[in-house]
């Protein structure tokens, strides 16, 4: 009888032991499917269902079934929060879990766009967050929201500084907009703000003008000197005269040559027509561009016309009898060329 007990026992013992062994695989060994890392995304229309399709791309059948019964015995089906959580090669079961349900995300590294328009930056930021594009377009094209931020909705891009921003994917478009208040005040620090100031400009204004050079040149040696230029003629009151925003009234970024029938748009933009700056930013400039007007060439050049040689840098001209030869110059360049 006691040998009976003792193999019942030592029976048990092993069921036992193999239970564990079987739970300990199904909650601690790895789940990742593919080597390196993955990131699950769950958004604000996922259930349960439609998260386990989403972590079967990217983890073992295992995996998902450990998670699916945690989820189903720790109350998180009715609590799924979103977000973009990471797996990598040694995450178990219980450790994903343990994220997913203390919504332990993963931030993303935001490279913030140098774009032409509202409706671009839209798009390119639609790509990486949750909220929806035409959610982001309509909130920066509302007067009410601009103005929360001291803006009105020709100005509002120019609080888009590009630079990294490290963000939460799932942040919502009022918070995100938040943030990017606060990097563009940090961005404005006091140096900046003096330099601006010392040049009688805003920050707006800064960013306004920077775009105008940006769109000009890829040069960043020469941008100083551009900005110079341009600085000239504001202080003499002579409209900027600035190709680039030509192309912008008439939405045409694709021109290769700006023709005199092409400057009698009517738009607040064209700086043909209009003296001063245009209502807002063309672009979104690089940090370059902007610290290329705050550190502007003091020089007397009141004109500039593109190399003939295309080298992406200008002939600068005091006067416009000088300017005219320039432009002659580049004018039977391009006509060489056969750009129309």
């Amino acid at each position: 009888m006691k040998k009976i007990k003792t193999a019942y026992l030592t029976s048990a013992i092993g069921c036992l032991v193999v239970v564990i062994g079987i739970v300990c695989y199904f909650l601690f060994a790895g789940i990742a499917k593919n080597d390196g890392v993955s990131y699950l995304y769950i958004d604000d229309d996922d259930d349960m269902d439609s998260v386990s399709v989403k972590l079967s791309e990217i983890a073992t059948p295992t995996g998902v079934c450990a998670v699916r019964t945690m989820a189903r015995h720790m109350g998180y089906v009715d609590k799924i929060r979103t977000g973009r959580y990471l797996l990598d090669d040694d995450m178990s079961a219980l450790q994903f879990f343990r994220n997913l349900r203390n919504g332990r995300q993963e931030p993303l590294k935001l490279v913030m766009p140098s774009v032409r328009t509202k409706a671009r930056l839209a798009q390119e930021l639609g790509k990486v967050m949750m909220f929806r594009d035409s959610d982001f377009l309509k909130a920066i094209s509302d007067a009410s929201v601009c103005e929360k931020y001291g803006l009105d909705t020709a100005k509002i891009i120019s609080m888009f500084v590009p630079n990294t921003y490290e963000v939460y994917w799932d942040t919502p478009i009022e918070k995100f907009l938040d943030r990017m208040k606060k990097e563009s005040d940090r961005f404005w620090n006091s140096e900046r703000k003096a330099k601006a100031e010392k040049l009688h400009l805003n920050p707006v204004e800064v960013i306004t003008i920077a775009s105008i050079i940006d769109e000009e040149t890829a040069n960043n040696g020469e941008k100083p000197m551009i900005a110079g230029m341009y600085y000239n003629r504001l202080k003499q009151n002579m409209p900027l005269q600035a190709d680039p925003t030509i192309k912008f009234a008439l939405q045409q970024f694709e021109l290769r040559r700006i023709y005199t029938k092409l400057l009698s748009v009517e738009s607040p933009y064209n700086t043909y027509r209009n003296e001063g700056l245009p209502p807002g930013p063309i672009r979104i400039p690089s940090v370059a561009g902007i610290d290329a007007v705050l550190n502007l060439v003091h020089h007397d050049y009141l004109y500039m016309c593109a190399k003939e040689d295309f080298s992406g840098t200008h002939n600068f001209a005091k006067t416009y009898k000088e300017h005219l030869a320039n432009a002659a110059k580049y004018s039977e360049a391009l006509d060489k060329r056969g750009v129309k």
